[in-house]
């Protein structure tokens, strides 16, 4: 749970003349993540792929290709199937065929639509003139010209211009047509008599009609093109329907071959003998060395190189160093070898020439695969986001699953919403295929629980005290402290932030320190992680003791009027004696002594263990925030009236009676109403409820989702920055095994 799943290394040996059949076999696992061979042993070279691999390749990209045309998707496959080289090859040509002639036949047509398209857009400035177009070109003894641009400019420009013995303009709409009569000996004089003015010229369609005919034509040829379209997009989602599945089966098909084919890639071979080695969840090693065994016999040794250890790893050890596999391994694999009657003394051997240190292809860590319950997973994609778990240090995932729901339910609190949430959550991992989707669901799922149990626990429902009129007799266990008559538990929420923040923090330097005593021993995780430590319990302890040299602490910390000494919280703890403060001040800088020297350059930091602990008021703020805003809603649809003065102050909606209807009748259950705070939507007519109505449900459908993005949000920055920033890196890799879940096929 807090480690992923042990690893062991593994190495399968044998003759070439059934390296194929090894492949089959490991395929057909789907448990072995390869290890590429990095060209490091003497006497062995990365394998060869399969004759066949770049045939098959370019018969994968044909088929993706006319599935990216058809638009096939995974959905569109039917029942599995089994397909044949025989099938594939007499059939792919065929539907290639079909398929390019359909496409080609869309490109024309898209092509000559988008060309329409353009020239209606050149014709559309013509048709404002009403000229028609042969007589804007084509004169031997008149200069034409058709510009966007000022009318008056130009007449301007052409008075004065040389070489223009008389000329006329036809302007409307910013277009203007020019119609110039050159003197004799002079050319394009309206190309010299239009520079330095701001116009656009425009080039004169070719034909001999009206704009307007122009017009017409082409829109008349676009709506005829998308009638085409229109029955050949029908043909093509008609033979889509009828290929899909088959080319999904093929697709499939295809890329498990290409896998086998070039996995050779990744051995070590030489002229009669290959080396594969990969990684193997340790408890599953045996299904690999049975298989290995009941297809192949003695003609493979299959050997379990090394279990990893977490600590080992951590060290920083390689993993070949736990044991010497060449005591055993190496002559396994001469013996291997030699049952095929290859084993010659060997043009090389079997281990390369290899030193112990050297026995394995190389010494990075294993793959890691999460190793969590079922109800915790959908918090993996909370973790991946950051990045996933090295193989040598601690999943955060569980601790996520304990304390980002419990959070947000804390700051969210309200029955109402919290089933919102178990229904969005439950839309997402039902609704859809995506795995990060469907965790982000699971995820909501959980908020929505725990929003759900603290909102019975507050007696709130969107708001309202309903729950707590009918579960708690009108007084919930709990007050979110937003009236003034509970004033004191918003000061009580503040203070168990703190402590919330103060354990949180204390988890992850504690998580800290097992990994850097397991990589470098106790110096080192007591100078840099137990440092943190003693100066975090140190300061607050010196805090809550309110011991000098800076005086006491807030009162709301130490003494009589202490949270915890009944205000609200009746525990009785009015803060540690004197001496216990001296203790924790002497204590936090024994702590920074040690981080000093341990890490000089963290030592800069040491107020963290304030300032971090403060950044978990937070969940205290939006608490009353969340509150606030569904309050507002609330009174401004059903009104408030107010009940007592001063602290003793509590707020009731006018939800029976309008507030001021309490005012008369001058007190509410025996205690006097003071004042009507907002006299409510609801109460106000006709218009008033139509517009309550509107403000209830649009007002809490908005604190619904400010909850996600500042309740989620918040949450999700005490885990990522104040949490994981202790002791958490990631970077693993991920386990990704040889071998292919069939959707599709069948073998």
């Amino acid at each position: 749970m807090l480690r992923p799943e042990r690893m062991s290394k593994v190495s399968v040996t044998g003759s070439k003349r059934v390296m194929d059949e090894a492949i089959e076999t490991i395929h057909g696992l789907n448990l072995v993540h390869m290890v590429d061979y990095d060209d490091r042993w003497a006497g062995f070279r990365p394998g060869d792929p399969a004759d066949e691999a770049e045939s098959i390749s370019e018969k994968l990209v044909t088929v993706r290709s006319i599935e990216s045309i058809l638009d096939v998707e995974e959905e569109d496959g039917g029942p599995s199937r089994i397909v044949t080289d025989e099938e594939i090859d007499a059939e792919i040509e065929d539907v290639r065929g079909r398929v390019n002639e359909l496409d080609d036949r869309r490109v024309a047509l898209r092509e000559e639509r988008r060309e329409i398209d353009d020239r209606l857009s050149s014709v559309r400035p013509f048709a404002a003139l009403g000229i028609d177009l042969d007589l804007l070109s084509g004169y031997d003894s008149l200069e034409t010209r058709v510009v966007e641009g000022n009318e008056a400019a130009i007449e301007e420009a052409l008075s004065s211009a040389e070489g223009v013995e008389e000329f006329e303009t036809f302007a409307e709409e910013g277009v203007v047509a020019i119609f110039a009569h050159p003197t004799a000996g002079h050319e394009d004089v309206l190309e010299d008599a239009l520079v330095g003015l701001e116009v656009t010229p425009l080039s004169v369609p070719d034909a001999e009609s009206s704009p307007e005919e122009y017009v017409a034509d082409l829109e008349r040829r676009k709506r005829e093109i998308d009638e085409e379209l229109s029955e050949l997009d029908g043909e093509i989602e008609e033979l889509k329907l009828d290929v899909a599945g088959f080319l999904l089966a093929v697709e499939e098909q295809l890329t498990i071959d290409v896998e086998k084919a070039e996995v050779p890639l990744s051995f070590a071979t030489t002229d009669r003998s290959f080396i594969a080695e990969g990684w193997v969840p340790t408890e599953r090693y045996g299904d690999l060395e049975s298989a290995l065994e009941a297809d192949l016999g003695e003609h493979v040794e299959c050997e379990e190189l090394e279990r990893v250890d977490y600590d080992d790893v951590a060290s920083g050890h390689g993993h070949a160093h736990g044991e010497d596999p060449s005591d055993a391994g190496d002559g396994d694999r001469q013996s291997a070898t030699a049952a095929d009657g290859e084993g010659q003394s060997a043009e090389v051997r079997p281990d390369g020439g290899r030193s112990a240190s050297e026995s394995s292809m190389h010494g990075d860590e294993p793959p890691v695969v999460q190793d969590n319950p079922g109800y915790a997973k959908p918090f993996e994609s909370l973790v991946s986001i950051i990045n996933r778990p090295k193989y040598s240090e601690f999943d955060p995932t569980i601790f996520l699953f304990l304390t980002f729901p419990a959070f947000f339910g804390f700051m969210i609190g309200d029955v109402g919403y919290g089933i919102l949430y178990m229904a969005m959550g439950y839309g997402l991992y039902r609704g859809f295929d995506s795995d990060m989707l469907r965790s982000l669901g699971g995820i909501g799922i959980w908020a929505g629980i725990f929003t759900f149990v603290f909102g019975i626990l507050y007696g709130e429902i969107f708001g309202f005290h309903i729950i707590a009129d009918v579960l708690w007799g009108g007084s919930a266990p709990i007050h979110k402290g937003l009236q003034p008559y509970h004033g004191n538990w918003a000061l009580g929420w503040l203070v168990l932030s703190l402590l919330i923040g103060m354990l949180h923090l204390a988890i992850g330097w504690v998580l800290d320190f097992v990994e850097n005593y397991q990589s470098h021993g106790f110096g080192d995780a007591l100078g840099e992680s137990g440092s943190w430590l003693l100066m975090l319990f140190g300061v607050w302890g010196w805090i809550f003791a309110g011991t000098p040299p800076f005086g006491a602490a807030p009162s709301l910390l130490y003494g009589s009027e202490s949270v915890f000494a009944g205000n609200p919280f009746p525990l009785g703890f009015a803060g540690f004696p004197t001496v216990v403060g001296f203790v924790g001040l002497a204590a936090f800088f024994a702590g920074l002594v040690l981080l000093v020297r341990a890490d000089p350059v963290e030592g800069v930091e040491f107020l963290n263990v304030l300032v971090n602990v403060l950044s978990y008021t937070r969940i205290a703020a939006v608490l009353l925030a969340k509150a606030g805003m569904a309050f507002v809603v609330n009174l401004l649809v059903f009104g408030v009236f107010v009940v007592g003065e001063g602290e003793e102050a509590e707020w009731h909606f006018g939800t029976g009676h309008a507030p001021s209807y309490y005012l008369e009748q001058g007190t509410y259950h025996g205690h006097e109403v003071t004042e009507v705070m907002f006299g409510g939507l609801f109460h106000s007519g006709v218009g008033g409820i139509l517009a309550g109505i509107l403000i209830l449900v649009v007002g809490h459908l908005f604190v619904l989702v400010l909850g996600v993005t500042s309740a989620g949000l918040q949450a999700v920055r005490l885990e990522y920055v104040e949490f994981f920033g202790k002791f958490y890196d990631g970077g693993g890799e991920s386990y990704e095994p040889f071998g292919h879940d069939r959707s599709h096929t069948t073998e």
